[in-house]
């Protein structure tokens, strides 16, 4: 005798059978159960109890025509629930007029099979939708591995750019020693003006998700330039002359032309290189027209630059150099808002006012500790008594 649980072992594939009716289930039963491992319900609610089980079915064969709940109120509650909404459904019933088989395919059922059955049809019918569904498995199963494989690769892609980005900075740091965390420093402080304006009618345009993804990105590369400056000027631990400020302020062309020449080699457009470019060559701009290299003003400006402007002063006031002690946070704030409006956008320093407190936790989280300072003031005295020996 069969029941619920009572299956063949002769195959590993399940089938549920449903049918109000116990000769119906003994008649399919005995038919499939040499192939296939066979679950049984006489009702609606056993059915949806036996489907939800661990191993699930992989095809039910469910009547119409049932008490209480029907074979379209169990299907319906079937296709509504992720777990087992992938399990094809093959209505068996003994209405066989056309609409009623056109209905049950309109709904969604794999097959539709009327009563009383033909053994060959059955079987034939049953094996083709199991080959269909481990078709549909296996298809899934290989894209689900693709996906999991181009995410991978993209995150090994993206790892590498970072790195690739923190090498050419920090290429550009090891000539210019005092800097130590102001590259981290200087890209938290750009992402944070970029969330706070991100809604701005001014800069929401620009400040896309993407972009605001690939501004933190591009900051680092914003002094490149430095690597092409002599090492007496770029070194030295005293005031420059006009002459050698004049040779100081050529890194900022000196890095967006960098930057632009690795764009022409790539085989492909990079995406934060342009943004790089901009910072490199417009952050020391001013927003009255005041700064170099170009003396452009206001929104003649690029955005990223502009973002980068404020992180770079703000940083290099809070910042000890060999040749100026650091000053305190709130003392930065008061000189970055007496030059709203002629070095820095007003807007930005807004948002800078706004996330003073971030900008804080920010310096404090990537501060410089006291080793490293030493050392890089040691640096810097080395390589000038050694340029004096020359």
């Amino acid at each position: 005798m069969l029941s619920d649980l009572n299956a063949a072992e002769t195959s590993s594939t399940r089938i549920l059978v449903v049918d109000d009716t116990p000769d119906n289930l003994a008649v399919l039963g005995e038919l499939l159960a040499p192939h296939y491992q066979v679950l049984v319900a006489n009702s609606g609610p056993r059915a949806l109890q036996l489907a939800g089980m661990t191993p699930k079915p992989e095809l039910i064969l469910l009547d119409v025509m049932m008490p209480g709940m029907s074979g379209y109120e169990v299907f319906d509650i079937l296709k509504s629930d992720p777990e087992t909404a992938d399990i094809p459904v093959i209505f068996v019933t003994s209405l066989a007029s056309v609409e009623e088989e056109e209905h049950g395919l309109d709904v969604g059922a794999a097959d539709y099979i009327s009563k009383p059955v033909r053994p060959a049809i059955v079987l034939a019918r049953v094996r083709s939708q199991l080959q269909l569904k481990r078709a549909r498995d296996q298809l899934r199963k290989q894209n689900s591995f693709l996906e999991g494989e181009i995410t991978r690769r993209l995150s090994d892609y993206t790892a590498a750019q970072d790195v690739s980005i923190h090498a050419l900075a920090r290429l550009a740091e090891k000539r210019d020693p005092e800097t130590g965390n102001h590259l981290m420093r200087t890209r938290e402080y750009v992402r944070c003006l970029a969330e706070g304006l991100r809604h701005h009618p001014r800069f929401s345009a620009f400040l896309t998700e993407r972009n605001i993804q690939m501004l933190p990105k591009s900051a680092p590369l914003h002094d490149i330039g430095k690597v092409g400056i002599p090492d007496h000027i770029l070194l030295k631990p005293g005031k420059l002359t006009p002459e050698e400020w004049e040779v100081m302020r050529t890194h900022a062309k000196m890095g967006s032309d960098a930057i632009e020449a690795a764009e022409h080699d790539a085989l492909q457009s990079v995406e934060f290189m342009m943004l790089a470019k901009d910072i490199a060559h417009y952050h020391h701009e001013k927003w009255d027209g005041s700064g170099y290299p170009d003396g452009l003003a206001g929104d003649a400006i690029p955005i990223a630059a502009r973002l980068m402007a404020l992180a770079d002063v703000f940083d290099a006031l809070i910042s000890r150099r060999v040749y100026k002690p650091p000053i305190a946070f709130d003392k930065a704030r008061d000189i970055i808002i007496h030059g709203r409006g002629s070095h820095f956008d007003p807007d930005v320093v807004e948002a800078f006012t706004t996330a003073f407190e971030e900008f804080c936790a920010i310096a404090g989280h990537y501060s410089d500790s006291d080793e490293i300072l030493r050392a890089n003031e040691e640096l810097v005295r080395t390589l000038a008594e050694r340029k004096k020996d020359q």
